[in-house]
């Protein structure tokens, strides 16, 4: 299906015109012609917000706090029973709080990312749901820092604070469509076991990570599909000391942080391993089911992320090729475990102890927004006349790497969805250029421009003005006031 294809059965949808309604509606629906059904028409129950933030993921959960913490009425929609994301099912931890300064001798230590998302953390730490930021101790020229969290804790926490805020967290809700006014969106419709409701709102933040309202709203994009797919895993009965001493065996450590663990401070939070210096059994059937040697943790018997990768011949937003892709990273998940009991050492009784719903991205559909970052921006640490934040982590590294251990910034133009009115994208959805959003699409620069969108969305709310028209200098001095960092 193309964008145009995609844009009129969102608008049939609105209208109540295809699949999806609650049951109660009434007329004829038998014996019609062709390849189509013809839903009969019902009415929606309405409800108003201010702000609606599409998704609960990574940058999602920030837009709805940052949303909140304005004043905004704000509802939050999240097609799971839990908010998190990338963070809690995709990654390995979180990437990154802190400029690259450990790989650039005399460059300061600096937090490039607080505000909200240091929140997050402080409320983790009290609960001992996150190492902290562990400083890296092997392969700083890749990251300065370790944070790794509970993934289970993180889904809790956050969830707390996004009641505490006063957000409307409207989990086991999908979005089905979006209800357009000209250029403008009027508002969505969700579907859950409640039936089908119309939400209007005067602002839109979309973090679905596949980009689903922009889409629904007629917005322009592409699917590059040039990402592997995957299912992380959470591993029990392990020890993160004696697969420390496996990799050191074979002089094979790449990476590693000592951060809190289990309530002890100064242990190994992190690891990953070289495998091309890894016993070939081992090395060969990893290559083979996508595993990647790095894991991270806060619990002494528990590796919270094995990662376990998939490249899909199409793009992840195809329904039938990601079935048989969830089937193949599901036996590859089983692989890794016998992988593990048979070459790691206190890995014997290994097991995996949790699994996320969905496989999971990195990009699915990619949102042509008013600015598109692009490469030399990111590595030449380029800053805007409407910054929204500052970022200094790239995952490439040490291919790529932002000049000098600086920062760049994520221009607010960069997530104002072409082409429509009041509609925002935070998250893997912008950045066309592979290079450049393989810094872009991290969680910490997702949570960062989580603050900017729903903080941006709230205050175009209260001056009841699209997403062009908010003056840059009110944007800044609000985000400002609210603990983000600016380079200049």
């Amino acid at each position: 299906m193309d964008r145009r294809d995609f844009s009129k059965q969102s608008l049939l949808l609105g209208l109540g015109v295809l699949p999806g309604s609650a049951k109660g509606a009434k007329g004829k629906t038998a014996n019609q012609p062709g390849n189509y059904y013809k839903e009969p028409p019902k009415n929606l129950p309405v409800r108003k917000f201010d702000v609606v933030v599409a998704g609960a993921g990574t940058a999602g959960v920030v837009a709805a706090l940052a949303a909140a913490h304005q004043g905004a009425k704000t509802m939050l929609i999240e097609w799971k029973g839990y908010p998190g994301g990338t963070v809690t099912e995709g990654g390995t931890a979180l990437h990154s709080f802190y400029n690259l300064w450990k790989a650039f001798p005399g460059v300061k230590k600096t937090q490039v990312v607080r505000g909200i998302a240091q929140q997050i953390i402080d409320r983790l730490l009290k609960v001992g749901g996150t190492s902290g930021h562990a400083e890296m101790s092997e392969g700083y020229n890749y990251d300065s820092v370790c944070t790794a969290i509970d993934t289970e804790m993180y889904k809790l926490v956050t969830f707390e604070m996004l009641v505490e805020a006063g957000v409307l967290v409207c989990v086991n809700t999908l979005l089905t469509g979006a209800i357009m006014q000209g250029s403008r969106i009027k508002g969505v419709i969700t579907e859950s076991r409640s039936g089908r409701e119309a939400i209007y709102a005067k602002s839109f933040v979309d973090c679905t990570a596949y980009g689903d309202l922009a889409a629904y709203a007629g917005a322009d994009y592409r699917e590059p599909n040039d990402y592997a797919v995957c299912n992380s895993i959470g591993v029990g009965n392990v020890s993160m000391d004696k697969y420390y001493e496996f990799l050191k065996s074979h002089d094979a450590i790449y990476q590693q942080a000592e951060g809190r663990r289990s309530e002890k401070d100064g242990q190994i939070v992190r690891l990953q391993g070289r495998t091309v210096s890894l016993p070939d059994g081992f090395r060969r059937q990893a290559t083979k089911i996508g595993m990647s040697t790095v894991t991270t943790t806060v619990r002494d018997n528990y590796f919270m992320f094995i990662k376990l990768n998939l490249k899909m011949p199409v793009s992840p937003t195809n329904r039938d090729e990601v079935a048989k892709a969830e089937l193949e990273l599901r036996k590859r998940q089983a692989k890794a475990i016998e992988l593990f009991r048979k070459f790691v050492p206190g890995c014997e009784k290994a097991f995996i102890a949790r699994t996320s719903p969905r496989l999971n991205i990195r990009r699915g559909r990619l949102i042509t927004c008013d600015y598109d970052i692009s490469h030399e921006d990111v590595i030449e640490g380029r800053h805007f006349d409407d910054d929204v934040m500052a970022y200094g982590f790239h995952d490439s590294a040490p291919r790529y790497q932002i000049k000098n251990g600086g920062t760049y910034g994520i221009p607010y133009r960069a997530m104002r969805v072409a082409g429509i009115d009041n509609l925002l994208a935070a998250g893997m959805m912008i950045t066309s250029d592979h290079r450049a959003h393989m810094s872009t699409r991290n969680t910490v620069c997702c949570m960062g421009q989580g603050q900017a969108a729903g903080t941006a969305a709230a205050l175009c709310a209260r001056k009841n003005c699209g997403s062009r028209e908010l003056r840059y200098t009110d944007l800044r001095k609000t985000l400002e006031n609210d603990g983000v960092y600016f380079e200049t």
